[in-house]
């Protein structure tokens, strides 16, 4: 985690950073802004959904939950069927499924048919498009990866912006069934989004049973050897602990506006401040996180980004009136945009190009138990205490152990003295010299890589930098 991973993937091609990269940059962002914002804008439906089958806000709210389970649940299966067929062919099939189940839904009669059809289905559609979009993302961009990273996160703001007021406007003229009609149709844009994904070529070579196709062919659909990574395992501790309360304030600051006695209209506006500054704090961290200096270390930089979430909620559960909360909205679509941008770029420097199919599949598993435990805690939390102070607070001290976690164990568990490895990493460079033919290392990741050893900031596993 100390020094950037040169890795070109499977197909031994050099990413281009560019051409056709663009067309699968703009796929990733509005695969990105479906997974993230669909979830929060079906609860402009709840409220007719209750009407319709007598059920409780409770029960409705469910069908967010199970997406968002699926989301993050279903990863392994999602670097399964990736390692297996490919990012383009899952990512047609995801959006067939995201399409289809909204598309099932409308025509429910229960709300369990609501479950299994908008929530199970779209959800496990929404989950095979966002994955497969992300390590595409990963093989197009080296050099450019961490701005790439952060335009693509950019997604999920916008298509917030847009899906909200799109349910809001559907929902009178059409009802809740037409309403779910129109979002099935436009998720069949996934399917536009994945013939993007196009695959690199891989140059041909005078054998060709020794080159790279062999190498795709043997490998595995779920590779566990990123748990013998220290950084990944310190990744992966860090980023549960910090989702048990990231998504806590963005869900209670509306309520939490409505109980100081502030109207509906002016309350849910924060979210639109929230929403809005994210939007340009996501690009923006994307090119400071791709600066020469910066880049080696932006472990530290994500470290920084949820220290600062955290000390924004903790500072938020001290705003007793509208002005505050607005202050708290502006600093938190800041850190949390910081957050978004960074999340898969830190951890595709970690365990690099090759492993990461499978590592983001295992990393989304671990966080969907601290998905589901998070909302819900904070919500019987302020049932018990009806102080939304203790809220923010509990969110703000979990988000804050995770960046301490993240930078505590990076210090102390990755970095080392680069004396006691000179020997073993310039034998790894002479290996990769003398076999350019199997692997092709970037000049510039090179050369930083370098300038890293000199400074005493060698990644621990010689594994990952080729």
């Amino acid at each position: 985690m100390g020094a950037v991973v040169v890795d070109d993937g499977p197909s031994g091609v050099k990413a281009p950073d560019g051409g056709w990269g663009w067309a699968v940059l703009f796929g990733c962002f509005v695969i990105t802004g479906f997974s993230y914002a669909f979830p929060k804008a079906m609860s402009v439906f709840f409220k007719e959904l209750i009407r319709e089958f007598n059920v409780g806000y409770s029960d409705t709210a469910w069908i967010s939950s199970i997406l968002l389970a699926m989301l993050y649940g279903t990863g392994p299966l999602c670097s399964m069927c990736v390692n297996r067929f490919g990012c383009r062919p899952v990512m047609l099939v995801g959006g067939l499924f995201a399409s289809s189940g909204m598309i099932l839904a409308s025509f429910a009669h229960n709300i369990i048919q609501v479950y299994l059809t908008a929530g199970v289905i779209t959800g496990l559609g929404l989950a095979l498009n966002f994955q497969p979009s992300l390590i595409m993302l990963n093989r197009y961009f080296s050099v450019r990866r961490p701005l790439a990273n952060g335009l693509a996160a950019a997604g999920s703001p916008v298509f917030l912006c847009a899906l909200s007021p799109l349910g809001q406007i559907l929902q009178p003229i059409y009802g809740w069934r037409g309403g779910f009609l129109i979002l099935g149709g436009l998720l069949l844009n996934c399917c536009v989004c994945g013939a993007l994904m196009r695959p690199l070529d891989a140059p041909k070579k005078p054998d060709a049973s020794k080159g790279p196709t062999e190498k795709q062919v043997k490998k595995k659909l779920l590779d566990f050897s990123v748990f013998r990574d220290r950084g990944f395992l310190i990744y992966t501790v860090a980023a549960s602990i910090m989702v048990l309360g990231l998504f806590v304030p963005p869900v209670f600051v509306v309520s939490y506006a409505k109980d100081l006695k502030y109207e509906d209209t002016k309350s849910a506006f924060l979210l639109t401040i929230l929403g809005l500054i994210d939007i340009f704090a996501r690009p923006l961290c994307g090119i400071v996180a791709g600066l020469e200096w910066v880049r080696p270390r932006c472990v530290y930089l994500f470290s920084f980004a949820m220290f600062f979430n955290g000390f924004t909620d903790l500072m938020g559960s001290m705003s007793y009136n509208y002005a505050g909360l607005v202050v708290f909205c502006i600093f938190f679509g800041i850190s949390y945009g910081m957050v978004g941008a960074l999340q898969f770029e830190v951890l595709m420097a970690i365990v690099g190009t090759q492993k990461f199919s499978s590592a983001i599949g295992l990393v989304l598993l671990v966080e969907a138990m601290a998905v589901l435990v998070g909302p819900p805690s904070a919500g019987k939390l302020l049932d018990a205490t009806h102080q939304y102070m203790f809220v923010f607070i509990i969110a703000g001290t979990e988000v804050v152990t995770s960046a301490v976690v993240l930078a505590v164990g990076n210090a102390c568990c990755i970095k080392r003295p680069a004396e006691t490895h000179v020997k073993e990493d310039a034998a790894e460079r002479e290996k990769l010299n003398k076999q350019p033919g199997d692997t092709k290392v970037d000049s510039i990741e090179v050369e930083q890589f370098l300038k890293d050893e000199k400074n005493g900031e060698v990644v621990t596993n010689p594994e990952t930098c080729v």
